[in-house]
This record gives C-alpha cells, sequence and structure tokens, in this order.
C-alpha cells in the first residue's frame, strides 16, 4: 500500500488525539512529525518521527504530502494557504476558516493549483450521528416535520486555552462547537432556504459569544441548533419528529474521552456505545406501534483517514470537500448577520 507521508502543524490535543493515533493505524499513513513550539513532545509518542521548528521546515521538507492545519481557527486561512502554495495537499480542522471570503479563496487555490484540500469533520463518523443517520435512510420515521441537534455542556468557566477566550475571528461558540452540528444537519437535509439566529453571552467576563439557537428553514420541515454551556441536565442530542414517528438519541460516542485516555483505536471494539445510550425509537412499523430502544452502530474516524487516504491515492472524492466547508461558513457566516438584524436571512 502506497504511504501518504504526513506532518501535523500543532502536536496539542487535537494533534495528539485526533490525528496521530489514526495515522499511525493506518497501514497507508506515515507520520514524519510536527511543528513545536515550546513543548517538544512528539518523539516521547512517536520515536521516529521529527519536532519541526517551523512552518517552513515543513513546507522545504519534500517528501511530505499532506499537511494537517490544526492550529487554533485564527490561522487556518494563512496556513492553510501557505500549505497549497507549497505544492502540498491541506487538511483543515473545523472551523475550516474564520470567515467565508477565506473558505472560498482556499477552496479556488486548490483547484487551480490540483490539490487536495480536505475539511475535518469527525462527527460524521461519530456513533450517535451514524445512527441518527441510518435511521432516517431507512424512513423509519416517516416525512421529517422538525429536527433538533444540541452540542450541550455544563462548563460556567472560561476556558484555560487563551484563543479561545480572546475576541477574534476564529473564536466563539459558531466557530468552536458550531461547525460540528451545522454540518450534521447539512449532511442530513442540504443547505437550507433561510436561517434565523439568536446568538449571546452568557458566561461572566465573556469576550466571545458562548451560546447560539439557530433555526434552519426547509420548505417542508425546520432544524433546530442549539449549543450552551449552561446545561447541566442535557436534553436528547438528536430530536428527530416525522409523520410516522420520532427518535431521540443522546450524544454517546465514546471515542474523544478514550482516545483522552490514552487508549488506541482498533478495528474491532473501537467507537462501541454502551447500551445505555441507545436512542429511543417510537414509530410505526409494518402496521404496529413500536416503541422500544435500537443498537448504536459503532463509530470510528479511522474511516474519514481512510477516505482520505483513498482520495489522494485514487483521486476519489474527499471525505469532507472543501465546498463542505464553504457551506458551513455560509451558515455561520448568515447566523452572525441573522443575530445582528433580528430577522432571517434568506440564503
Amino acid at each position: 500500500m502506497k504511504k501518504i507521508k504526513a506532518a501535523l502543524l500543532s502536536y496539542g490535543m487535537s494533534g495528539k488525539v485526533f490525528h496521530a493515533p489514526y495515522m499511525e493505524l493506518h497501514p497507508g499513513f506515515e507520520l514524519l512529525g510536527s511543528w513545536e513550539r515550546s513543548s517538544k513532545n512528539i518523539q516521547s509518542d512517536y520515536p521516529n518521527t521529527i519536532s519541526y521548528p517551523s512552518l517552513e521546515a515543513i513546507l522545504e521538507d519534500k517528501s511530505i504530502d499532506l499537511v494537517v492545519v490544526n492550529t487554533p481557527t485564527a490561522s487556518h486561512f494563512e496556513y492553510a494557504k501557505k500549505v497549497l502554495l507549497a505544492g502540498k495537499h491541506a487538511l483543515v480542522e473545523k472551523a475550516f476558516t474564520s470567515t467565508l471570503a477565506e473558505a472560498k479563496e482556499l477552496d479556488a487555490l486548490a483547484k487551480e493549483k490540483g490539490l487536495k484540500l480536505f475539511v475535518f469533520q469527525n462527527r460524521r463518523w461519530d456513533s450517535d450521528f451514524k445512527t441518527v443517520k441510518k435511521v432516517l435512510s431507512d424512513n423509519l420515521l416517516g416525512d421529517i416535520v422538525e429536527a433538533e441537534i444540541h452540542y450541550d455542556r455544563y462548563t460556567p468557566d472560561l476556558s484555560p486555552k487563551i484563543h479561545k477566550e480572546t475576541a477574534n475571528p476564529g473564536s466563539g461558540i459558531l466557530r468552536d462547537l458550531g461547525p460540528h452540528i451545522i454540518d450534521q444537519a447539512l449532511v442530513l437535509f442540504g443547505m437550507p432556504k433561510a436561517i434565523f439566529a439568536d446568538v449571546r453571552f452568557t458566561r461572566e467576563n465573556t469576550l466571545v459569544e458562548d451560546y447560539f439557537d439557530i433555526l434552519l428553514y426547509y420548505p417542508e420541515f425546520r432544524v433546530r441548533l442549539k449549543a450552551g454551556y449552561f446545561i447541566r441536565e442535557a436534553l436528547p442530542s438528536f430530536i428527530f419528529h416525522g409523520k410516522k414517528g420520532s427518535f431521540l438519541k443522546s450524544r454517546g460516542d465514546v471515542q474523544e474521552d478514550e482516545l483522552k485516555l490514552g487508549k488506541k483505536p482498533n478495528f474491532t471494539t473501537w467507537g462501541t456505545e454502551p447500551k445505555t445510550k441507545e436512542g429511543i425509537l417510537h414509530t410505526e412499523l409494518n402496521g404496529s406501534i413500536f416503541r422500544d430502544t435500537i443498537p448504536t452502530l459503532q463509530g470510528n474516524y479511522y474511516d474519514y483517514f481512510d477516505e482520505v487516504h483513498q482520495s489522494l491515492i485514487n483521486n476519489t472524492i474527499e471525505p469532507v470537500t472543501a465546498q463542505d466547508g464553504v457551506n458551513v461558513m455560509q451558515i455561520i457566516e448568515a447566523a452572525i448577520l441573522s443575530n445582528q438584524q433580528k430577522s432571517a436571512i434568506n440564503l
């Protein structure tokens, strides 16, 4: 199997948890190293890697095929543009960029250079979302009337990560948690016709927005997206009501927590939710009313990296395209405008 040689632009939580373990597991990747600024940690975890002293050192390394741009959001555009101009493929963390204009420019540049530009939307490969997607694709609820997707937390204190709490074009909950559930809604339903949003500052002394309630208008139904930091008793994260029935599912994917504990992904038991997290399906099946929990599908972010590899080797479509990233940024900018104008925005 041909190996894709890759480097990370950061070996903090994102690099250590979401990228390096899968590049180690996948036989089609070789992780060469990471740009590390102050702490030098990657070689202790992966002895055969390099701790690059600068971005330029990575860009000048002709052996590198793919660069993972996993730095704070405000830097994504600058770094991804430099990667593409250096003739290397780029995989960019969410939020794809800080602005819609930046997202469109990167998409155009990648096409001009004949390079692959991937967006990292790992939540498509969460166990909970994969299960929701199957319930809808199997038409178990009938025509959808309304849906809600939540990403709720109880974290009233400000983050110790300075870049998350500094007012800049890449900070705030819309670009942190927002891309996860906006992307999930677009995967399920496509682009809406219009959007209305309420965006707020709820934590004491916060400089960045930390709550949003977004309503997506589709011709026959509505989808609500919500996230906030004062949800001690969370509702189900996925609430879907159709003309035949309903499906309620909590956010139960275990991958991030297990990766943070240092566990390594595998091909067998990885991404298996506990049965207590199974979703409730209440609908009509074959003329009878059915109400019970249903098994949750396994999640595995490995599948994302496998599709990245296939895309680079066989020139197949990216698992999450730059256009997907553009669409998410369009929703985010429309939400900001809607909140400012206190009105619905047509897309």
